[in-house]
């Protein structure tokens, strides 16, 4: 999630962060930040502009962290100074970065704690002739690359680091898209057949009737 106030830098930052892959909310304030982590959305990282119209980043996140929060937070502000930046990581920040900034640098560092959020995760994830490569997002099946859309690879990802549970299309919609996808859309089930028509057969995301797919290795 990226939580910024200037409209343009936040439209900038959310569509190069994109671009790369990622899912990306975006909230102007720090009441828009907190209703969409009180939904119960796991970031993997948030970036945070300091000095936002209804407060200080600082101080909302280190009440967070007092609460058990551990979603890593990158500052993202034109303040800094020494001070500031030792204040950032004292109150819970694990990066900082100074405004202006090199939109690459942003997109690295974010990365990286992407990475940190995940490392409990296996890089290479394998199943059956499956073979998904979380670094650099590739899937092969039977050694051949896989041409998955960013979507797709998403929905794959997410389904093989549950397999054998069902999970709902609510919940791929949560993970896999982002706030402004209309939860009425079929784009989830469009999404799973294509990807099915991807990995071909055996097949291996199944559909849990009433309740959504699930990920299973082929019997046999």
């Amino acid at each position: 999630m990226v939580v910024e106030d200037d409209e343009n830098l936040r439209l900038a930052v959310t569509t190069e962060l994109a671009r790369t892959g990622l899912e990306v909310d975006e909230a102007a304030d720090l009441a828009g930040a907190d209703r969409m982590l009180g939904a119960g959305s796991g970031y993997d990282c948030v970036v945070f502009d300091r000095m936002l119209p209804d407060g200080d980043a600082l101080s909302y996140v280190q009440r967070r962290r007092r609460e058990g929060w551990t979603s890593p937070v990158l500052f993202l502000t034109a303040l800094d100074t020494v001070a500031d930046v030792v204040a950032g990581f004292e109150h819970g920040g694990d990066d900082y970065l100074g405004k202006p900034f090199a939109m690459a640098e942003l997109t690295a560092r974010v990365h990286i704690l992407t990475r940190r959020a995940g490392t409990a995760r296996p890089s290479v994830l394998r199943s059956a002739d499956l073979e998904v490569d979380c670094a650099r997002r590739q899937v092969r099946r039977a050694g051949v690359l896989l041409g998955l859309t960013t979507k797709e690879y998403a929905v794959l990802e997410y389904l093989i680091t549950r397999a054998g549970q069902a999970v709902s299309r609510s919940e791929l919609l949560d993970h896999c898209w982002d706030s402004s996808t209309d939860p009425m859309s079929n784009v989830v089930d469009v999404t799973v057949r294509r990807l099915r028509g991807k990995l071909g057969e055996p097949e291996m995301v199944h559909t849990v009737r009433g309740r959504g797919y699930r990920f299973a290795e082929p019997r046999g």
